[in-house]
């Protein structure tokens, strides 16, 4: 499959229907033509696009898809509460769609790249996307114990309908257009942002084996969640801004709130990591090398190796051991600089300009190099075996 027919692919399972009450949440906007705006719904608009802001970042995300802090079963009941207030589903979906993307973070099951997908999949197409709407208990399966946050999972809308309800009470027709609908909009696209921006605009400081990126913009409209590469650098920290300068307006909530005790073990990340200091793990140096060879063309390279396998002399050696054993055959390339192979020295080079500095890169390297060699090595053994045959 193309990657032209793949990326349509994404937008063909899309259930339309299910964008009609998003579309309608946009269009209602319109409706303070004829309500009017008053100082009063303005205020209401602004105020709830911060107090959902920050329930969206410490509740959905710092809290219920990482537990990057503790609080009682009551606080917990209410932060899900608030969070719902946003419209965007419910807690326990929400959670789980967040930890599926950090477990396949801009490769192609990730639902919501924009690498991969492009801008407006990642925004906001892959919500209505059919096989996105189920909430995942699995992934879950800590906070699904609870009764309380499976019952707002299920009646999902309920808080944002007892919230529009809250504010045309208090501020009749523009507190229920401009106050709730206006600030909800803009609050899903504040929150979308992160998916379809953060992975794209912005700074890398660590390596984390896929696109996240520091950006002091979405940091400031989302109350800290632009820092988004220090997040993917170590996820179970309550504070995202690691440097003292990164403003992290939900992590100085959540830090008035351990003060009064209704939060409280607030992770931190480790000093060696923020100093970039600490070693990656096995599975992010796989998954950097993997993309550093991605770069190289194996296929082309390949294609050169086998007429070097059949025309060049100094190579007898090598087939003739390949047809011994496999391991072999991948020692012997390992030990070699075959032509049109790209030497450490350039797999290096290549990797200085790809990623961010880090402790790991000789080992990026060298784990770049045994992946190329293992692909180049099964490609001449297939043609030895085409030849045979």
């Amino acid at each position: 499959m193309t990657h032209a027919s793949a990326h349509a692919d994404y937008h063909e399972d899309i259930i339309y229907p299910s964008r009609i009450l998003f579309t309608l949440v946009h269009v209602l906007c319109f409706a303070a033509i004829w309500t009017g705006v008053t100082a009063a719904a303005l205020v209401i608009c602004v105020s709830l696009y911060f107090v959902r802001m920050f329930a969206v970042t410490a509740g959905y995300h710092r809290y219920f898809s990482h537990r990057s802090f503790k609080t009682s079963r009551v606080g917990q009941f209410l932060l899900a509460f608030a969070a719902q207030t946003s419209a965007q589903r419910g807690v326990l979906w929400w959670a789980g769609k967040h930890r599926h993307h950090h477990k396949y973070s801009d490769l192609e099951l990730d639902v919501h790249s924009p690498v991969h997908r492009g801008f407006w999949y990642a925004h906001v197409g892959w919500i209505f996307a059919k096989n996105q709407g189920v909430t995942d208990l699995d992934a879950v399966a800590d906070l699904a114990q609870y009764p309380e946050l499976r019952w707002l999972d299920k009646h999902r809308y309920f808080p944002a309908i007892v919230l529009a309800v809250a504010t045309f009470l208090i501020a009749g027709w523009p507190g229920l257009v401009v106050g709730f609908f206006w600030s909800t909009v803009i609050l899903y696209h504040g929150s979308f942002s992160i998916n379809s921006l953060a992975h794209v605009h912005g700074k890398r400081r660590y390596v984390t084996g896929d696109d996240s990126r520091n950006n002091w913009w979405l940091a400031l409209i989302t109350m800290g969640e632009g820092w988004h590469n220090n997040h993917h650098a170590y996820m179970a920290s309550a504070r995202q801004g690691f440097r003292w300068w990164e403003i992290d307006f939900t992590y100085y909530g959540l830090k008035m709130l351990s003060w009064v005790g209704i939060v409280w073990d607030l992770n931190k990340p480790p000093k060696e990591l923020v100093l970039n200091e600490r070693k990656l793990a096995r599975g992010i140096v796989d998954k950097v090398a993997e993309r550093l060879v991605a770069t190289f063309s194996i296929d082309r390279i390949g294609v050169q190796l086998r007429q070097a396998w059949a025309n060049t002399p100094t190579l007898e050696t090598l087939q003739s051991k390949a047809r011994e054993t496999r391991s072999e055959a991948h020692a012997m390339l390992m030990d070699m600089h075959l032509p049109n192979v790209p030497t450490v020295d350039e797999l290096r080079e290549r990797a200085r300009e790809m990623f961010a500095a880090t402790p790991s890169m000789e080992d990026i390297v060298a784990r770049a190099r045994e992946i190329m060699v293992e692909a180049l090595a099964t490609e001449l053994l297939l043609a030895r075996s085409n030849v045979q045959h």
